[in-house]
């Protein structure tokens, strides 16, 4: 039975990590398109986990804990249980979110969230911290010591808003981002040299810059011409960088969100 729904004859690339990527095809197929996996990133442990471990060690002295991503969440649970951290230790850690979908995977792990900003990425993390200058225990954020578990290397944005604000933050890399070794770029290939690819997604920064190092010069100049759909605005400015043309992007950083507007723009 041929595919029904708003992309019906669309051919769509999703870039996620494969560990990732499964809601946002599955919408999109959903929705009638033919959905292209290709992985341009994979996650994998940090160059070390001595400051992870040495955090985790002393976890009950933190005031409180920001999450910039379920990877960071999964990951930092995953070396807790490892390192045999007590659950009512965890369950104590006073933990903020960068969204949604971060703040379920941290409810997912026992932990509890005590806040998710209005906007999904660093800066609305960094505007929710403001306030709690005044309403925080302990007269706010000034001098509180806060843990944030994140990639090996992430955005320095909300780090240095944080200590701007007075607060003692403790880095602690939990993940690197690395290109991935297997995407299906064959596929990809493929339908770009037939002009089949109606349009290319990327949820970050770091996969727009790994899928289009993944083919070569001539393959590249056909990928820039095909429009692009982007979850927000940070990765928007790296996908202009490498030469995209954006079609659709959401006005909420979220996978549902970045599905709808594809289907509207496409439709």
């Amino acid at each position: 039975m041929p595919p029904t729904g708003p992309l019906r004859g669309r051919t769509i690339a999703v870039t996620r990590a494969a560990s990732q990527a499964e809601d946002l095809a599955r919408r999109l197929r959903a929705a009638g398109a033919v959905v292209l996996e290709s992985p341009a990133i994979a996650f994998t442990d940090p160059p070390s986990w001595r400051a992870a471990d040495r955090a985790l060690a002393r976890l009950a002295r933190f005031d409180l804990a920001i999450f910039t991503s379920v990877n960071g969440v999964e990951r930092f649970l995953r070396r807790a249980r490892r390192r045999r951290v007590p659950g009512a230790v965890l369950r104590r850690m006073r933990v903020v979110a960068i969204g949604p979908a971060t703040g379920a995977a941290a409810r997912r792990g026992g932990l509890r969230v005590a806040a998710v900003p209005a906007r999904f990425r660093a800066e609305g993390l960094a505007t929710l911290m403001r306030p709690w200058k005044r309403t925080a225990r302990g007269g706010g954020l000034r001098g509180a010591r806060v843990l944030l578990p994140r990639a090996a290397a992430g955005r320095e944005l909300l780090l240095r808003e944080l200590r701007r604000i007075g607060a003692r933050v403790t880095v602690v890399p939990v993940y690197r981002t690395v290109p991935a070794r297997h995407g299906q770029r064959a596929a990809v290939r493929r339908a770009l040299r037939t002009g089949r690819l109606d349009l290319v997604t990327f949820a970050s920064a770091a996969t727009a810059r790994h899928f289009t190092r993944g083919f070569a010069p001539s393959d590249r100049r056909r990928l820039r011409r095909v429009p692009a759909a982007v979850i927000g605005p940070v990765t928007a400015i790296e996908v202009r960088r490498l030469g995209f043309r954006i079609a659709a992007m959401p006005r909420r950083a979220t996978i549902p969100d970045l599905a709808r507007a594809i289907a509207r723009r496409l439709r």
